[in-house]
């Protein structure tokens, strides 16, 4: 794949990953740690492909209220089901358009930004029993 990418005048990767990536929830550890791998996947391919044609973007958003896990959301009491699918899709397109390498949406960028300036505190909140 990435060789044809090569021969393209301009071309692009969209990663996904979440803000769950940068903070997990521990009830959900498999899910965390697949997003903050990709967000580690994106960071090396990025750098390995700076001098390409080639972007490679990251998608980093909250909840998403869509059909995926929205029954165990409900098993959960979960009264957030996230933001709606068309602000998502709005953030993004202005990110690429951009040309923002990293696309932080909503609430994922409190996340990103805990992470780095008190992640204890972040996690702690969001991990309570």
């Amino acid at each position: 794949m990435i060789p044809h990418l090569l021969d393209e005048k301009e071309a692009a990767i969209i990663n996904v990953s979440s803000g769950l990536g940068f903070v997990p929830l521990a009830i959900m550890p498999l899910y965390c740690a697949t997003k903050a791998a990709i967000h580690s996947f994106t960071l090396s391919l990025r750098h390995q492909l700076k001098d390409t044609p080639i972007k490679v973007f990251e998608v980093i958003p909250p909840i998403v209220d869509t059909e995926l896990d929205r029954g165990a959301r409900a098993k959960r009491c979960q009264a957030d089901r996230g933001i709606p699918v068309t602000q998502a899709a709005s953030e993004i397109m202005k990110g690429l358009q951009e040309d923002l390498y990293e696309i932080p949406i909503a609430g994922a960028t409190n996340l990103i930004q805990g992470s780095k300036q008190n992640f204890d505190q972040v996690f702690n909140g969001m991990n309570r029993s």
